[in-house]
């Protein structure tokens, strides 16, 4: 009986060694792993969409005509069209109800408002950039443009941001340039309110 506690008691630093061996064996495993995870953290980089990035684009950039919403205007108005003429071929039937008629409606009307706001881009950013120019009746150094759209009947309107050639700029100017004519819908002037030195955006003091 007393041979037993001597083999446990041999075996023991044995296993103990065994056990520290396999638990560094792991500790090495983790901080290689861990190593990777970092080294594959600081290789992830956001990247845009290869359609959205402009410096994949050769040649000028081209803003997309406001015609194309005479696309799913003809659509909405084939389908209200076919919707009609089955409700009055297929009158007699249990699956077909006055519902029909009112939803061809409701599409011939969204169809033709469609129809209608899809105006032809006459003027682009460049021009409206020429006319927000003439407009502020200063030397102008950077500008913005942006497409909106105005009144019930969606026409087309650039926004374009400018600001005199100074450094800082000491004014600014929001034109406003119908898209289809050229003309100048609105024009606002104001000295720059902007502290460029502490960031754009925020109000000089005084």
């Amino acid at each position: 009986m007393d041979e037993h506690p001597v083999a446990d008691a041999v075996a023991d630093p044995e296993g103990e060694t065994d056990r520290t061996d396999g638990e560094d064996h792991v500790g090495e495993s983790s901080t290689a792993r861990m190593a990777a995870g970092e080294a594959d953290d600081g290789s992830v980089r956001d990247r845009l969409p290869e359609d959205l990035d402009i410096t994949a684009t050769a040649g000028a950039y081209i803003f997309p005509d406001n015609r194309r919403r005479r696309i799913p205007g003809m659509l909405y108005l084939a389908l209200a069209a076919v919707t009609a003429v089955v409700t009055l071929v297929a009158a007699d039937s249990t699956l077909v109800n006055g519902g029909l008629l009112v939803g061809a409606a409701g599409l011939a009307l969204v169809g033709a408002y469609h129809l209608q706001a899809g105006w032809h881009l006459e003027i682009d950013e460049a021009d409206a950039l020429v006319a927000a120019v003439r407009a502020v009746g200063f030397p102008v150094g950077h500008a913005s443009a942006q497409m909106a759209w105005r009144g019930l009947r969606s026409r087309p309107t650039w926004r374009v941001l400018v600001y005199s050639t100074e450094s800082p700029p000491e004014s600014r100017g929001l034109v406003f340039v119908d898209g289809i004519h050229g003309e100048v819908v609105a024009c606002h002037v104001e000295a720059n309110p902007e502290d460029w030195e502490t960031g754009p955006g925020e109000a000089a003091e005084g």
